[in-house]
């Protein structure tokens, strides 16, 4: 049977799937056609129901959930793993978040509801693909930009600081990790099937951690530019236990996201069940 499969190129996601992928583990009888895409065009793909099994950011969640349902394995969660709020200008340059222009990396994802949690009167906001954001800040497009992935390595480097991790805010605010993406499966595959790709996808992270810090081809390929040390940050940051499995702790954190959005969203009634398992 052969299953469509969406991910980031970003080397935490290829890092899991690659074994999957790449038929390093026993797929038994499925097969997976893969799609690479960043995750906020993964996003409006999953509002559409166009793949069968595809990683999102939880932010979207409450807006897919009628189609699709969260599997345990290959997800990122965390702490210390949360987008950071930036900007170009000096502390004594900053203007009130509220009145300023401000990027952030797409409309559906965490980094925007995690940044609306903090900052609920922001209005100047525009979306973006998360590796233009960087960019619009240094260029004065922006005056402040909410940066993920790889960027929290590098965004010093480029004279950027950091006015507010938003991950810290939103522990500090729950006691939670921070649930950022996660692995979801259409709710018309049937049960024994979405459980069977979840176990795939435990195996495959198994299979790469055993050769870690040793990065595969698949992972350098797809890591844009990225030097390797980078990479394993990101690795190191972004799969962890609650990428093996949800857990408990994991799953009050999805659902604390989902009580956060339908706070805001009171019209919006979250009836179907979450989890696969």
């Amino acid at each position: 049977m052969k299953l469509t499969l969406g991910f980031s190129p970003c080397p935490n996601d290829t890092f899991i799937f690659d074994a999957l992928v790449n038929k390093k583990i026993d797929t038994q009888d499925l097969e997976f056609e893969v799609v690479l895409e960043d995750v906020q065009t993964l996003n409006k793909w999953a509002r559409n129901g166009k793949l069968d099994i595809s990683k999102i950011s939880y932010g979207v969640l409450p807006l897919v959930l009628e189609n699709y349902i969260v599997l345990s394995s290959g997800g990122a969660l965390g702490r210390g793993v949360g987008p950071l709020l930036v900007t170009k200008k000096s502390a004594s340059e900053e203007a009130a978040i509220q009145n300023s222009k401000v990027v952030i990396p797409g409309e559906d994802t965490t980094a925007h509801l995690l940044f609306s949690l903090a900052y609920p009167d922001a209005a100047n906001k525009e979306f973006t693909i998360f590796s233009k954001v960087e960019n619009a800040v240094l260029s004065g497009e922006a005056d402040y930009g909410v940066i993920i992935h790889e960027n929290r390595f590098t965004y010093q480097d480029k004279g950027l600081h950091k006015v507010v991790d938003l991950g810290d805010f939103w522990e500090k605010e729950t006691g939670l990790p921070i649930p950022l993406g996660g692995i979801v499966a259409k709710r018309s595959l049937n049960r024994n099937l979405q459980l069977q790709v979840d176990q795939l996808i435990h195996k495959s992270i198994d299979y790469a951690f055993r050769y870690y810090p040793v990065l595969s081809e698949y992972v350098k390929q797809h890591a844009q530019e990225m030097d390797e040390k980078v990479m394993r940050q990101h690795i190191d940051l972004y799969v962890n236990n609650f990428s093996f499995q949800l857990g408990k702790l994991g799953k009050n954190a999805v659902n604390k996201l989902l009580e956060v959005y339908q706070r805001s969203h009171p019209k919006v009634a979250l009836t179907e069940p979450v989890f696969s398992n």
